[in-house]
């Protein structure tokens, strides 16, 4: 599924329930998140729409580097040329993207989760599972407003991953949260402002920590790795989240 301007010259790419975006600047583009393999497919079909070739976009930036958010990176920077940006905290996921740490075994709390059986499939039917690893990454920090097509500000949330970050859109006044806030949990299949599950969660202290971060940004709309924008404000969203808490 391809939507533009979810916010304005912010356009949603969603592919088995994983979220990616594309900023726009004139006719230059920078993809945020990559997605799964699947997402190859998606993201022509979204060029196609936009009318711009798949050598508008300049760069890739990476919010973090778990399978599901790595999947066509590798191959756009080879084809392209162009760099993969990421913290430095996150670049050695990059290269092993299934080898994250959690507070919880994922391989059992997924037979746990009954209830999110279909987006394990649907994960596994977009080849989640498969990542091509990153070789060659840019470091980012905190703070940097990256001089890419959006020009996003890199706010750092550690907590998922240890290097994971959210991108402040300013002048759109939006927050790509990616997995440090989600609107679904695709560990559990539940809906609404939350963390994402232990079983894919480095340091869930550390994650409710960092959610402070994305509300001092004041962002009118939240962008999340999984499921819908929430537009009822960053400070709502996280005051949602901390009470839905972690799984």
């Amino acid at each position: 599924m391809f939507t533009q301007n979810v916010v304005p010259g912010v356009h949603r790419g969603e592919d088995a329930s994983v979220n990616w975006y594309l900023l726009q600047e004139g006719d230059r583009l920078t993809l945020v998140d990559a997605g799964v393999p699947a997402s190859w497919r998606t993201l022509h079909t979204g060029l196609d729409e936009l009318g711009l070739p798949l050598a508008a976009i300049e760069a890739i930036v990476l919010t973090h580097a778990h399978f599901d958010h790595v999947g066509i990176a590798e191959r756009l920077r080879l084809e392209l040329g162009i760099p993969v940006l990421v913290h430095p905290g996150d670049a050695d996921l990059c290269r092993h993207p299934m080898t994250y740490r959690t507070e919880r075994r994922r391989e059992l709390y997924f037979l746990s989760q009954v209830q999110a059986l279909p987006v394990v499939v649907s994960l596994a039917r977009a080849g989640a599972f498969r990542p091509r690893p990153v070789q060659q990454v840019t470091a980012y920090a905190d703070g940097d407003v990256l001089d890419v097509p959006g020009r996003p500000r890199v706010v750092f949330t550690p907590g998922h991953t240890d290097g994971h970050c959210a991108l402040h859109l300013a002048d759109a006044s939006a927050i790509i949260t990616a997995d440090a806030l989600v609107t679904l949990d695709p560990y559990t299949n539940r809906r609404g402002p939350r963390l994402v599950a232990r079983a894919a969660t480095a340091d869930v202290a550390a994650n409710l920590a960092s959610l402070d971060r994305i509300a001092e940004t004041g962002a009118e709309v939240v962008l999340p790795g999984h499921g819908e924008p929430f537009r009822s404000g960053a400070a709502a969203a996280v005051r949602e989240a901390r009470a839905a808490g972690s799984a």
